[in-house]
């Protein structure tokens, strides 16, 4: 018989920090949820691009967006912006970084499984 699960981000089962933010990530039903803190300041391309060693970030990403702005760069060029209260689809290809004053907040459903892990951790 199946049975319910609760878990609570003010208890991760992993904490992983870069430069200027964190991921705190949950194992729930199969799936790796992500709590990401972003501190004004934080970029992907000079946080995350150095432990990941891609052009861009290749993580797709399902986002809810919880607190602050954060603006994203598409490969392409399209630039936009998501709100506290935006759910957001990003494909692979893409730069982020935070807007003003505000630490960015997001719960991300897809794409958290190897963000922010350091090269060491990998192997």
């Amino acid at each position: 018989m199946a049975r319910a699960v609760i878990k609570n981000f003010g208890k991760p089962e992993e904490t992983r920090k870069f430069p200027q933010g964190r991921v705190e990530l949950l194992q729930i039903g199969g799936s790796t949820i992500g709590r990401a803190i972003f501190e004004p300041g934080w970029r992907w391309a000079t946080s995350i691009q150095p432990l990941a060693k891609t052009k861009s970030c290749q993580a797709p990403h399902l986002q809810y967006h919880v607190s602050g702005v954060l603006r994203v760069r598409m490969d392409d060029g399209t630039e936009f912006d998501c709100n506290p209260g935006d759910v957001s689809l990003l494909p692979s290809g893409h730069d982020a970084w935070v807007v003003g004053d505000e630490p960015v907040v997001v719960v991300d459903f897809q794409g958290m499984v190897e963000y922010g892990k350091s090269p060491s951790a990998a192997r």
